[in-house]
């Protein structure tokens, strides 16, 4: 089945959606938050498929930097990702560019862009280590969580670095001021030690408090438009610790997990089926979207990663997304027209359940000379 044919089975779920839909107490579509068409549109989408993301889509690729809407994935298959990933640690230090080198003010440009085609944004936060002034994955001092919470020796600092957050956030909005929804990935990687705020870094309690105290501080400023995810490391510690470090299920609205290929391939396969396992029968219990919030497989030693390996283990679940990390000159994990594993890629595209932006955007399908009625749009 093409995806044309399986997207047009959407329009019989939109109607559905318009008159029986329940979404806190509500019937009428219209009476929703940004965040909560955001949340309806992505649980009708993951029924046809999962979309493609990629991060730092627009920004550079494997041969190129900071070219106007130039993107690998197009450069590949025609059309951009569905969603595309944007990095916000540095915005707390009041710096111009990100930990990645890309400029702040090119950040919110390329995101109001890519909302505007009809796609869906994601933020992450990787904020330096306020203890020392290193890099996130500074780990030299274990009492870094406890300075920011209320009574610390860093709580002003924190409340600083958060007030610059929200106001780049509050920035993501269209020409007739409407702050756009999107998803936003905080303190990522919870049950490994990679970052300050990792499992052997600070508590379950104060990982926790961390996190409501900069969610509560978000969601004051916006109410209404940020879709909370919550990730673990596919390679951490998948525990009662794990749980003891889930923030609540009012306070989250998707299950994440990191999952790029480091070592072997059957080793890697399994240990992503047993996870997805396990995070789609908590999604399940729990009624949250679950999704592969970071992907890839480092320089693409696999011509064929995407479809032998990667795909039939993602297409057993419900899986909302996938996001593959940057490509840059040195380091890669999404496609690009001069890997070998361009043709693979174009076969993954090709599938009838993995959507991009054609298949998710009104706009992109009229370009594509599609029919834009098969597609929901709230």
């Amino acid at each position: 089945m093409s995806k044309l044919l399986q997207l047009g089975f959407i329009a019989i779920g939109v109607i559905t959606l318009w008159t029986g839909c329940n979404l806190q107490g509500h019937t009428d579509i219209r009476l929703h938050t940004a965040a909560e068409r955001l949340q309806l549109r992505m649980d009708t989408l993951r029924q046809h498929g999962f979309m493609f993301g990629h991060q730092n889509d627009t920004f550079y690729g494997t041969t190129w930097e900071f070219e106007a809407d130039k993107s690998d994935t197009k450069l590949v298959t025609g059309d951009y990702p569905a969603l595309m990933g944007f990095e916000l640690g540095g915005i707390e230090s009041g710096d111009e560019k990100n930990c990645d080198s890309v400029p702040f003010e090119q950040i919110r440009r390329e995101a109001i862009k890519h909302y505007l085609r009809g796609g869906i944004l994601s933020f992450s936060w990787h904020p330096r280590n306020p203890a020392t002034g290193g890099s996130s994955d500074e780990l030299s001092d274990t009492a870094t969580v406890s300075s920011l919470l209320a009574g610390g020796t860093r709580a002003e600092l924190f409340q600083t670095w958060t007030n610059r957050v929200i106001e780049f956030l509050q920035s993501i909005k269209a020409s007739d001021g409407r702050h756009l929804p999107f998803i936003l990935n905080p303190w990522q990687d919870c049950n490994s030690s990679r970052f300050w705020w990792g499992q052997d870094n600070c508590t379950p309690q104060q990982y926790k408090a961390l996190w409501n105290l900069f969610q509560d501080r978000v969601n004051a400023a916006m109410p209404n438009n940020v879709i909370w995810a919550f990730s673990a490391d596919l390679y951490g510690t998948w525990d009662q610790s794990l749980l003891e470090r889930y923030p609540g299920d009012s306070r989250v609205y998707l299950l994440g997990i990191d999952a790029c290929q480091t070592g072997r391939e059957k080793e890697f396969a399994k240990k992503l089926d047993e996870h997805l396992a396990t995070a789609h029968g908590f999604a399940q219990k729990h009624k949250k979207l679950m999704a592969l919030t970071e992907c890839g497989y480092r320089n693409s030693p696999d011509g064929t990663w995407w479809t032998r390996v990667l795909k039939p283990v993602v297409e057993k679940y419900p899986v909302s997304y996938i996001l593959s990390g940057t490509n840059r000159r040195e380091e890669h994990y999404g496609p690009a027209p001069d890997l070998q594993t361009q043709e693979d890629f174009v076969r993954f595209y090709e599938a009838p359940n993995t959507l991009f932006l054609g298949d998710v955007s009104p706009k992109k399908a009229n370009e594509l000379g599609r029919d834009s009625s098969e597609i929901i749009w709230l």
